[in-house]
């Protein structure tokens, strides 16, 4: 499933200023800078995209179109559809392993994240590094594993209990 956003402005997460109307997208997993054919399943339009953000971060959603993509593949006035999703390296990307960390949610409150920040310091202190950052969302909470492979992430966004229940842990991809 994929769904779209639009807002131009923000820094995305490779750095570049989100353009709407360009044909880019936010994925999770896909390295950044890499090139995907989306297709959507219900119209069978397609459009080519490059991978510039991470997200979505709403449970079974594997991209987010930008407006300009979700309007090429159909999806605009769906806003969330099917897609089928096939992902090309281009120059200085790799599509292998790559670095994975363990995302979790954004916090209104500054401090709720500070919490989970110091209590997953004291779990997992001695093997994972663990940051907190402003996001447009709030304040988030990132864990990367000392070995930050996908398999190991995968096993600590298992164990992660966050006291809110409107906040999960993600599996995404840093590079």
């Amino acid at each position: 499933m994929a769904s779209w956003y639009g807002r131009s402005g923000r820094r995305a997460a490779n750095g570049e200023v989100f353009d709407q109307d360009a044909l880019t997208a936010a994925s999770r997993t896909l390295p950044l800078g890499s090139l995907a054919r989306v297709t959507n399943l219900v119209t069978g339009q397609t459009a080519v995209v490059r991978i510039t953000d991470r997200g979505p971060f709403v449970p079974g959603r594997i991209l987010d179109l930008s407006l300009g993509a979700a309007k090429a593949t159909g999806l605009y006035r769906l806003g969330v559809a099917k897609v089928k999703v096939e992902a090309y390296a281009t120059d200085g990307v790799v599509l292998g392993a790559g670095h994975w960390c363990v995302q979790i949610g954004a916090f209104l409150d500054p401090d709720d994240a500070t919490q989970m920040k110091n209590d997953l310091l004291r779990r997992y202190g001695a093997t994972a590094k663990v940051i907190t950052f402003k996001g447009d969302t709030g304040s988030w909470v990132r864990l990367t594993p000392l070995v930050p492979d996908k398999d190991k992430a995968e096993e600590v966004a298992a164990q992660v209990r966050v006291p809110d229940p409107g906040v999960e842990a993600y599996v995404t991809r840093t590079n």
